[in-house]
């Protein structure tokens, strides 16, 4: 298939994994980033969450538009596209057989104000979207969805898999316990009652200079999130590596869920959730915990078992393969449900 792709194109994010997931399928993929005409300053980015990038909806329209003047596609696929509203979704309709969404955000929580609006207002012109979390199966159809499916957030079979890493490498990811990921409220807390507890965390990622507990972790937080090869490094150089959840989200996993197992080197350690519990036997393929001091004690287990640590470790890799939850095979089942097949074990379908 001619595949109009329109989602976040810059190195390392997700949305370029599944796009390129989509090439690996065989399918010719034209990729253009919506956000583009918006101005790459802090203001400017605000502003268009704010308002629900209305401020800037003549540009994205005029900026896709030429992108792809005279070209006609067998499918549009909008990855997480809050800019795309009704007007252009339209347009797109007339220039596609199907128009398709897969959204690893929280468009229905409150998290996030107004910056799903055009979103939602679109949302009637999907022939299908691919949700994350349950609860959105519901809320997309009373949003107007045509068609909805929950699918497992996966990893990226070649972005995910394991790098060959030079022994100054290893000294510089090597970590007993990590963390990689932005700070959120309640993640502040969490670390500084983790290190409290004696364990032995590194955190990498964005904004957790915002953190009121900063003082109690700052020599913990080693800066900015370590991205494409590094985050890989990161995982593989740790013994534990946490899988911490957005409350804001109503996450029940994410996609550290599946990259973490695949990318192999640490146990994955998370928080206790129906989802987890899904995927993964607590104690064999992952270990799961639902407080910072159930979590603390079971890192310190880990730590203290290094042959327990590569069974888990190997284990959980095995389940992520057996399970299919790559980029590949997701947006392979998606594709599929599009053209009519039934939803397979990586999807749950709802008929609304």
């Amino acid at each position: 298939m001619k595949i109009l792709y329109i989602g976040d194109d810059q190195i390392g994010t997700t949305s370029l994994h599944r796009a390129e997931a989509l090439r690996r399928l065989g399918h010719d993929v034209v990729l253009v980033n919506a956000s583009m005409p918006i101005p790459r300053q802090r203001w400017a980015i605000s502003l268009a969450v704010r308002t629900g990038f209305r401020v800037f909806e003549p540009w994205i329209r005029s900026h896709v538009l030429r992108r792809i003047r005279g070209q006609h596609f067998d499918l549009v696929w909008l990855n997480c596209s809050p800019e795309v509203g009704p007007g252009l979704a339209r347009t797109l309709r007339r220039q596609s057989r199907w128009i398709a969404g897969y959204m690893n955000d929280d468009p229905f929580g409150g998290r996030d104000g107004r910056k799903w609006d055009l979103f939602k207002k679109a949302l009637p012109c999907y022939d299908l979207l691919a949700v994350v979390r349950t609860p959105n199966i519901e809320e997309a159809y009373r949003a107007g969805a045509k068609k909805v499916v929950h699918a497992f957030m996966s990893c990226d079979p070649v972005a995910h898999s394991p790098v060959v890493m030079t022994a100054p490498e290893r000294r510089e990811w090597s970590s007993e316990v990590v963390f990689v990921g932005n700070w959120f409220p309640e993640r502040g807390p969490f670390m500084a009652r983790l290190l409290e507890l004696g364990v032995p965390v590194t955190i990498r990622g964005l904004e957790w200079q915002r953190a009121p507990e900063l003082g109690r972790f700052q020599d913990a937080w080693k800066g900015p999130a370590a991205n494409g090869a590094d985050y890989v490094r990161a995982i593989q150089s740790a013994k534990v590596a946490l899988g911490l959840l957005s409350k804001g989200n109503r996450d029940l996993h994410t996609t550290r869920s599946a990259e973490v197992p695949f990318i192999g080197g640490a146990v994955f350690c998370a928080e206790r959730t129906s989802a987890h519990e899904m995927l993964y036997r607590d104690g064999e393929e992952a270990v799961f915990w639902s407080s910072p001091e159930e979590c603390a004690a079971r890192c310190k287990e880990l730590l203290a078992d290094e042959e327990r640590r590569r069974r888990i470790a190997a284990a959980a890799r095995n389940r992520v393969i057996a399970w299919g939850l790559t980029n590949d095979e997701v947006m392979a089942a998606l594709l599929r449900v599009l053209a009519g097949e039934p939803a397979d074990h990586l999807l749950v379908q709802s008929s609304g």
